[in-house]
């Protein structure tokens, strides 16, 4: 028979409570915090999946503040937006009202002086700034005004530099919109080919916008620009020449243009080479009218220019002198209505962007509630269970103590 020293009974009761008591005391900590893996020796494959879950639902967090900002940026820019719609619209009413054939040269001062007003306005919405103080409108160069007023006019000092922001793990966002696309780089004429009569003109001929025709111009007619000569014969039939030159300058073959003096009659489509306007009115021998690629111009050079078209005098009862004006003014019309599209293209944009926000918002919080819910899956703690435990470790524990002070009072000593 082994004997077994009282030394060993005491330590292996020790070591015994010993553990009964940090077992109690680990799963007091579970029932304190609420957690069934406080420590990756808890449960090592939950430990290592509930970290990157966390790591997950962390950045699905980070995405949602910052479509937050991103929302926030839109919705900033969208009001001034609105408000630049509204102003383009009323600057339209003011040129359509000075076609009206009762207004005199006064009357048409008046609505220039209104107009200028109204470009100080434009001005003004275009050098908005958010709520920290950076410009909407200067792309990348925040602190810096967009647009100034020089002596050739409004100049653009930003850049076109784009925010993005990450809205989800695969998704980066524009949260701007750079000064130079929504009012320098505007289009004129009908956006596709702008039309004008030439300032030395002495009939009263008038050059509509015009549009594309069907088919549209070719591959090789794209970017060719059109001179119409008129000519007034003896008899007094009018006829027009058309000659014309490719982006090279370089003149285009006969071959490729309408024969040479077609008859004209005023307000006849004319079309040629995927073009189609009209010209109204009495051109003199040797007018000129001119169809030419449509270029970039500043949507506050059209509102300049019909400022400058209302303040010049139109001379009364002199066909020449009304038929510049009314050209000029088409012109700014038309130039006012691909500004305006400009606008609402952005606009357009923009609202889809929001749309998109508020789709990932939605898909983004029903993410992070399944992240929520596995990270509870696997840490959190069975209350249940935890505690039913928690009784047993504690009679354990004090069976264990009890024992061991019924063990140590043993003694031999105490029979003889």
């Amino acid at each position: 028979m082994m004997r077994i020293s009282t030394n060993t009974i005491y330590d292996s009761n020790i070591s015994s409570m010993n553990q009964q008591q940090t077992n109690l005391l680990h799963t007091q900590l579970q029932v304190s915090s609420g957690l069934r893996v406080m420590t990756p020796a808890d449960d090592p494959a939950a430990a290592a999946q509930v970290i990157e879950v966390s790591q997950s639902n962390a950045a699905n967090t980070q995405y949602a503040t910052n479509r937050n900002a991103a929302t926030t940026s839109l919705s900033m820019s969208e009001g001034i937006l609105q408000s630049v719609t509204t102003l383009i619209q009323n600057i339209q009413t003011t040129a359509v009202n000075a076609g009206n054939g009762t207004l005199n040269n006064s009357d048409r001062q008046t609505l220039a002086t209104n107009l200028q007003g109204q470009l100080n306005q434009l001005i003004g919405l275009a050098n908005s700034q958010d709520g920290t103080g950076n410009y909407l409108f200067s792309g990348l160069q925040g602190k810096t005004q967009p647009f100034t007023t020089t002596a050739s006019g409004i100049q653009y000092q930003g850049d076109s530099g784009q925010h993005l922001i990450q809205v989800s793990g695969s998704q980066q966002m524009a949260v701007n919109v750079t000064g130079a696309d929504l009012f320098m780089n505007v289009k004129n004429g009908n956006g596709s080919f702008v039309t004008a009569a030439s300032s030395n003109n002495s009939g009263s001929g008038i050059i509509s916008q015009g549009n594309l025709g069907t088919p549209p111009p070719t591959a090789a007619q794209q970017g060719n620009s059109y001179t119409l000569t008129f000519s007034v014969s003896g008899t007094g039939a009018t006829t027009y020449t058309v000659t014309g030159t490719d982006p090279s300058g370089a003149a285009l073959p006969a071959s490729s243009l309408p024969t040479a003096n077609q008859p004209y009659t005023s307000g006849q489509t004319i079309s040629f080479n995927g073009l189609q306007f009209n010209i109204q009115g009495t051109p003199a021998s040797g007018d000129t009218f001119t169809v030419a690629p449509s270029s970039n111009v500043s949507l506050f050079q059209t509102v300049q220019n019909l400022i400058t078209t209302l303040n010049t005098p139109v001379v009364a009862g002199n066909t020449t002198s009304s038929a510049a004006f009314t050209q000029q003014l088409n012109q700014a019309e038309g130039n006012l209505n691909q500004g305006l599209n400009q606008v609402l293209t952005v606009r357009a944009a923009i609202g889809s962007n929001l749309n998109t926000i508020t789709a990932l918002q939605s898909s983004g919080s029903a993410l992070g509630l399944q992240y929520q819910t596995t990270l509870s899956q696997l840490r959190d703690l069975d209350y249940s269970k935890a505690l039913s435990q928690l009784s047993q470790q504690q009679l354990g524990l004090q069976a264990a103590m009890q024992s061991f002070k019924t063990v140590s009072s043993l003694s031999l000593f105490n029979y003889m």
